[in-house]
């Protein structure tokens, strides 16, 4: 069978293979990256805001007692210590999925009497979560980022 296999039959089993590969890592790839995109639909005008993100992060780590967050079954539970008022009592939260942006979740939401908010696990699905918390306090921004994994 191989006694008559020239070079030219090997260009052609060379390119052939070549084509399979391509194709198959066109499916395969096509086929697996359905939900990703970029992580907002206005990077370029948050761009020009990042500044004051930095700024805000720079402000909350600062701070000699940070906010804390707790996982349950029941959800995640954002809680302040006594140093940290936000005005008003209002603190807003962003969950960005990292690989699905139908699953993320924003929020603003008033300190109840324990000074914590709570996100219930109804709405929340299993996967990695970026938890971005904002507050203002005495006119200044604050920003923390938490990176969690929901089971």
């Amino acid at each position: 069978m191989f006694k008559k296999f020239t070079w030219g039959h090997g260009i052609v089993v060379a390119l052939g293979s070549f084509i399979i590969f391509i194709l198959y890592m066109i499916i395969y790839f096509g086929n697996g990256m359905k939900n990703s995109e970029l992580v907002s639909d206005n990077y370029y005008e948050e761009e020009l805001q990042f500044q004051n993100v930095i700024d805000a992060k720079g402000n909350a780590d600062a701070l000699p007692i940070k906010p804390v967050y707790t996982q349950t079954k029941a959800g995640i539970r954002l809680a302040f210590p006594k140093e940290i008022s936000p005005e008003n009592g209002v603190v807003s939260f962003v969950l960005y999925r990292t690989d699905d942006a139908n699953f993320d979740v924003s929020n603003k939401e008033k300190l109840n009497i324990t000074r914590s908010i709570f996100i219930p696990a109804k709405i929340l699905k299993a996967g990695s979560y970026t938890l971005k918390v904002k507050w203002k306090q005495n006119k200044k921004d604050f920003q923390q980022d938490y990176a969690l994994q929901w089971k």
